[in-house]
C-alpha cells in the first residue's frame, strides 16, 4: 500500500511539473478554455407588415426601447503642473495651498444597446474610448458600472459588459431585407435629455468614403440623430435592430437630416469576434492605394477605372516580400475583382492572417499574378487616412 501511494505521489509530482513547464514555455500546446456561448435573438425572415394607413409605431418602440441604455463616461485629463508651484522659495511664502491634483475630470454621454441577456452591450468606440469610469442606466431605472470587453476603432464599435439579471436583449433584424424608403426609428439619449425616439426613412444604403471609419458601409437615414444618440439603436418598423447610430453630417452640431448607422450585420460580426478574442483580427498586405480616375486608367491602358493604384508598399511587408511595387494597378484579391479602394480594403481584411492569397495586378500593361502571405492588420486608433 505504501509503495502504491509513493508511485501515485511521484506520478502527480511529475505531471504537475510537466504542466508548469508547458504553461511557461509552450502555452499554445495546452487545451484552450471553452469560450462563453453568447445568446443573441434574431428576427425571423418574414415579409414586412403593410404600412399603409399606419399612424403609430408604439409597438416597435415598446419592443426595442427597453434594450437601449444611456451611457455616462468620465476620464481624467492630465494637466502639466507649473514648475513655479514646486519652487521652494514660492512654497515658503505661499505654503501648501497649491498642493493637490491639478488634473481635471471630463464627462460625456452616449447610448448603447443590450444585445445579450448575459450583459453584453454594443456601443460606439468613441463613446467609451479612454474612459476611466463607465456608468450604464437602463430604461427600468437600474444603474450599474460597466467594463470594456473590447473595441474596434476601425468600425467605431465597442462591447462593454454589465452584471445584472433580467436584461432585455434586442432582436436583430434582417438588414439585408432593408430597402431605401423603409421607415426606421432612432432611439438614444440626445443631449442628455433622456431616452428619445425619432422617426425617418432609410435614405441610402452602403454609404462609404466619408473618412469617418476605416471600414464604412453606412445606412443613411433622415431620422434625427444628435449628440448623445451615438451608440443607440436604429430599428425597423417592427422594433428589430438594423443599425447602431454612429455619426451625422452637420454644419451646426445638430441634426440636419443626414445621419449614419453601422448595419447590424457588421455589428454582429464585430461583436462576436470581440467577445471571443477581445479584438477583431483582419488581413493586411501593406500597400497604400488610391482610386483610379478615368485619366489614370487611360494612362495605364485600362478600358475603365476598375481597380486601385498602388502608391506605396510597406518595406518588409507582405506585398513587398511578394514582389508588388508602386505603380502596379491592383485589380483582384483572392480572385475577387476590386472596383475601388473600399472593395479592396474589405477583400484584403477578409483574408485570414497567415494564409496565402492570390493578388492580381496590371504592370506595364500586362496582367501579373502574385502569391501574398497575408499579415495581421495593425491596430490603429484613428480611421483617418487608412492604408491597406
Amino acid at each position: 500500500m505504501k509503495k502504491l501511494w509513493l508511485i501515485f505521489a511521484q506520478t502527480t509530482t511529475v505531471g504537475l511539473a510537466l504542466w508548469f513547464l508547458l504553461t511557461l514555455l509552450k502555452p499554445a500546446w495546452l487545451p484552450k478554455p471553452m469560450a462563453e456561448v453568447v445568446t443573441l435573438t434574431q428576427a425571423l425572415p418574414t415579409a414586412p407588415a403593410p404600412l399603409l394607413g399606419q399612424t403609430s409605431y408604439s409597438g416597435a418602440v415598446r419592443h426595442a426601447m427597453p434594450s437601449v441604455v444611456n451611457i455616462y463616461t468620465s476620464k481624467e485629463i492630465k494637466q502639466k503642473r507649473h514648475p513655479l508651484l514646486d519652487d521652494p522659495l514660492f512654497r515658503r511664502f505661499f505654503g501648501d495651498r497649491f498642493e493637490g491634483n491639478d488634473n481635471q475630470r471630463t464627462s460625456s454621454l452616449g447610448s448603447g444597446v443590450i444585445v445579450s441577456t448575459q450583459g453584453y452591450i454594443v456601443t460606439n468606440n468613441h463613446v467609451v474610448a479612454s474612459a476611466d469610469e463607465i456608468e450604464v442606466a437602463l430604461s427600468d431605472g437600474r444603474s450599474v458600472s460597466a467594463v470594456v470587453v473590447g473595441t474596434d476603432p476601425d468600425t467605431d464599435l465597442a462591447v462593454i459588459k454589465i452584471e445584472l439579471d433580467k436584461l432585455p436583449a434586442i432582436t436583430f433584424g434582417q438588414v439585408d431585407k432593408l430597402n431605401v424608403g423603409d421607415v426606421v426609428l432612432a432611439i438614444g439619449n440626445p443631449f442628455g435629455v433622456g431616452q428619445t425616439v425619432t422617426m425617418g426613412i432609410v435614405s441610402a444604403l452602403g454609404r462609404t468614403g466619408f473618412g469617418i471609419n476605416t471600414f464604412e458601409n453606412f445606412i443613411q437615414t433622415d431620422a434625427a440623430i444628435n449628440p448623445g444618440n451615438s451608440g443607440g439603436a436604429l430599428v425597423d418598423a417592427q422594433g428589430n435592430l438594423v443599425g447602431i447610430n454612429s455619426a451625422i453630417y452637420s454644419r451646426t452640431g445638430g441634426s440636419m437630416g443626414i445621419g449614419f448607422a453601422i448595419p447590424s450585420s457588421t455589428v454582429k460580426t464585430v461583436m462576436e469576434e470581440i467577445i471571443k478574442d477581445g479584438a477583431v483580427t483582419r488581413g493586411w498586405i501593406g500597400v497604400e492605394t488610391q482610386d483610379l480616375t478615368p485619366e489614370l486608367a487611360a494612362s495605364f491602358g485600362l478600358s475603365k477605372p476598375a481597380g486601385v493604384l498602388i502608391n506605396g508598399v510597406v518595406r518588409g511587408g507582405p506585398a513587398d516580400r511578394a514582389g508588388l511595387k508602386p505603380g502596379d494597378v491592383l485589380i483582384a484579391v483572392a480572385r475577387t475583382p476590386v472596383a475601388d479602394f473600399s472593395s479592396m480594403l474589405n477583400a484584403v481584411a477578409g483574408q485570414p492572417p497567415g494564409t496565402e492569397t492570390q493578388v492580381d495586378v496590371i504592370r506595364g500593361g500586362k496582367p501579373l499574378e502574385f502569391r501574398v502571405k497575408v499579415g495581421k492588420r495593425p491596430r490603429i486608433e484613428t480611421a483617418a487616412q487608412p492604408d491597406e
